[in-house]
């Protein structure tokens, strides 16, 4: 798999953009970072997946997933070695990572009115 293959992948995703974070690029949805491309000169694609998620697929495929050194990888986010990965493979991953985004993102932020609409006010009942 290539980077611009992950791209592609990543960009799949209901809601998913891209953006850049620290000069390197990365994909998002609802604001929030959910893979990126900051490894890739090392040639990894890195998902943002829970602690557990990164469990499963490093004892799954070693070979393949790797965490990221430091309190980043403590917190889930690991390296995918392109090289080895396959297209699927790397479509269940950011799967994973895109799917917690938006279920956080559905915790973090009750549906609001835009900026400029009225917000309906609540009928009161008279008896």
């Amino acid at each position: 798999m290539t980077p611009n293959d992950f791209k592609r992948l990543a960009l799949s995703f209901d809601g998913a953009e891209e953006g850049s974070h620290m000069g390197s690029v990365d994909f998002r949805v609802g604001g929030r970072i959910f893979a990126t491309l900051a490894a890739v000169a090392k040639g990894y694609g890195n998902v943002m997946l829970s602690p557990d998620q990164q469990r499963e697929f490093v004892a799954e495929l070693p070979d393949m997933f790797v965490p990221v050194a430091g309190k980043w990888g403590e917190s889930g986010v690991t390296h995918i070695r392109l090289a080895v990965a396959n297209e699927d493979i790397i479509r269940g991953a950011l799967h994973a990572a895109w799917k917690r985004r938006v279920e956080a993102n559905a915790k973090m932020r009750p549906l609001r009115p835009r900026a400029g609409t009225k917000t309906p006010k609540k009928k009161t009942r008279r008896t």
